[in-house]
């Protein structure tokens, strides 16, 4: 079974909503449960395992803690909301190093200040297979203002916020040890150890009513875009030389030999938004976008049908297109 067939099977066990509240379950960025008619509690967790999503060689403890919150806080402000509340659960070693943890958890209070939320509980105990940390992360919105994955129309334009692909052109510099002593390439290694989760453009996003659906960019844009399409039972099509990667990615693909196009639609963890809005909400949004001092970027077009396409222009004149579903990260794809 891969990743999509494991969601999807603990999705059909799942109770249906029956009256309690519930008006968003499995399937999201975040669950969203009603709290008072107008406003609701959107809640979700994440895991970073020792060895899958960190690396302790080189990635600093308190950098680690941040990234602990703001991974899980970019699941709140995928959806146009503001995070509140946290709960952390902490697996370590029982030789851990207090001064390591220390810093971990320094990271973690700072993170939580920046971002507005308090951390309420969890849980401690003793891991036999290494460092596991999960975060439950509980935001809040207006019910109306909610933006889900589902809502994408035909003819709507695609968008990505910042630049894709970073994160993953970071890691692997970091784990090849190249690069290190040249500050070109902190801001890639950075968007790995450090990212930034896009709440404030979430939450205009959210309130500007532009936006029909949205998503963060966590596991490559090639699956992520695929599970808004599922969702929103669309299509979509992007053009490969539109993907905002910029010069920065170019130069280190050209250091160690990568394909930047790869790492911009199959790398993950760059926890950008990913949003669609009609065609004549270009200029609000680029407007939105210059307030925020962020670039946001029109990749692509939603379509009638199924299915994600890459286009890219040829020296002949022609264009190709290429099938990319699901082509980004998945924890149990054999061959990964």
């Amino acid at each position: 079974m891969n990743e999509r067939e494991i969601i999807a099977h603990i999705a059909a066990l799942a109770a249906p909503a029956d009256g309690r509240g519930l008006i968003r379950g499995i399937g999201d960025d975040c669950a969203v449960v009603d709290r008072d008619g107008r406003h609701v509690w959107l809640l979700t967790l994440d895991t970073l395992i020792e060895s899958v999503h960190f690396d302790t060689a080189f990635h600093p403890p308190e950098k680690l803690g941040r990234k602990a919150v703001a991974v899980n806080v970019s699941d709140i402000g995928s959806m146009g909301g503001k995070p509140r509340f946290a709960l952390m659960s902490v697996g370590m070693p029982r030789d851990f190093d207090p001064l390591w943890f220390r810093a971990f958890a320094q990271g973690v209070s700072a993170a939580c200040g920046e971002y507005g939320c308090l951390l309420i509980g969890g849980d401690t105990v003793a891991s036999p297979q290494g460092l596991n940390f999960s975060l439950t992360l509980i935001g809040e919105a207006d019910a109306d203002k909610v933006v889900y994955r589902q809502g994408a129309l035909p003819g709507d334009t695609l968008w990505v916020s910042g630049h894709l692909g970073w994160a993953a052109a970071g890691l692997e510099l970091l784990q090849r040890g190249i690069g290190g002593d040249d500050e070109t390439f902190g801001p890639l290694r950075e968007r790995h150890l450090d990212p930034r989760a896009r709440v404030e453009l979430g939450s205009l996003l959210g309130e500007s009513g532009l936006v029909h659906a949205m998503m963060d960019v966590s596991d490559g844009l090639a699956t992520d875009l695929a599970h808004l399409c599922t969702a929103s039972k669309v299509g979509a099509q992007f053009f490969a030389q539109t993907l905002p990667g910029g010069d920065l990615l170019n130069r280190a693909a050209a250091l160690i030999g990568a394909d930047p196009l790869q790492w911009a639609i199959g790398g993950g963890e760059d926890y950008e938004l990913l949003f669609t809005a009609t065609p004549e909400s270009s200029v609000d949004l680029l407007a939105l976008g210059r307030q925020l001092g962020l670039p946001l970027t029109p990749i692509g077009t939603v379509t009638a049908g199924a299915g994600v396409d890459m286009l890219r222009s040829l020296p002949d004149g022609t264009t190709s297109k290429t099938a990319v579903a699901y082509q980004g990260f998945d924890h149990f794809r054999s061959g990964r």
